[in-house]
């Protein structure tokens, strides 16, 4: 059996040369068609109109519609977009756009930079005077990593300042080798009214962590405080289970870093 050529030059078969070239082609066209009709769906679009020639004569020629809405994908999108009169997306710098011909390039991560360069950086700002840092950077960051129960409780220290603790240990002769029984025991969690008061060992461990307060050990100004927070039923259980238990007194409150913070970020009114 002599080999036939496959398909003759659209051209040709367009004027009529070789019909029977375009009934071959029907197949292909038609598998064409439905994969084009699904791309124009999907770009709500609807003919290409300076590539119509090229893409016929490459589905005729036997290859796979795949091949060809890749090869000319880019060229009819230009196409359509000239139609509508849709200029040049905009490039927006760390932000990546659908259908962008080129990758977008994004800004490196600030870890990624050699440390002295971020603190040149820091102190280029520090000399320039239109430069506004009325507001120190972690507030926002900060806001972020508190739990509502923890804005209440930093709110009540802002207003009604330090707050006792106390920490119950063992009684020994000359207070030697003591042992800790329970540390930090406060009424903060119910003067601040928390909806969680199992968690305030943790909130304040966490407004610690932020710098916002300390653990002091400064007893607060006003003893009779102590006598209403050593009467709570904790305190007591701790004092039982610590034998002949006593309390060491002690105090909470804003650094002055959380004072700010306070006055900047709260409602205090």
């Amino acid at each position: 059996m002599t080999d036939r050529p496959l398909v003759p030059d659209i051209i040709s078969a367009a004027d009529g040369q070789d019909v029977n070239a375009i009934l071959r082609a029907a197949p292909s066209l038609a598998r064409f068609a439905v994969a084009a009709w699904w791309r124009t769906t999907e770009w709500s679009l609807g003919v290409a109109l300076n590539t119509g020639n090229r893409v016929f004569s490459a589905v005729v020629s036997g290859q796979s519609p795949a091949v060809v809405l890749s090869t000319f994908g880019t060229e009819l999108r230009t196409s359509v977009r000239q139609v509508l009169g849709i200029g040049d997306q905009p490039s927006y710098p760390g932000v990546s756009v659908i259908n962008r011909v080129l990758p977008v390039e994004t800004p490196a991560p600030v870890a990624d930079r050699p440390l002295k360069e971020l603190g040149a950086e820091l102190l280029l700002r520090s000399s320039d005077m239109t430069y506004d840092d009325e507001l120190h950077p972690a507030y926002v960051r900060i806001l972020g990593d508190l739990a509502p129960d923890e804005g209440r409780i930093l709110r009540m220290l802002a207003v009604d300042g330090a707050q006792p603790s106390v920490d119950v240990r063992t009684s020994r002769p000359l207070n030697v080798a003591t042992t800790l029984v329970a540390p930090g025991l406060t009424m903060i969690g119910a003067q601040a009214g928390v909806r969680h008061a199992d968690r305030v060992p943790a909130y304040l461990n966490n407004l610690y962590r932020l710098g916002l307060i300390w653990f002091s050990r400064e007893p607060v100004a006003d003893r009779l405080r102590y006598q209403v927070l050593e009467a709570q039923p904790d305190v007591a259980a701790a004092m039982k289970d610590a034998g002949r238990g006593r309390t060491i007194r002690r105090s909470i409150e804003l650094t002055p870093f959380g004072e700010d913070f306070c006055r900047t970020c709260l409602p205090l009114e």
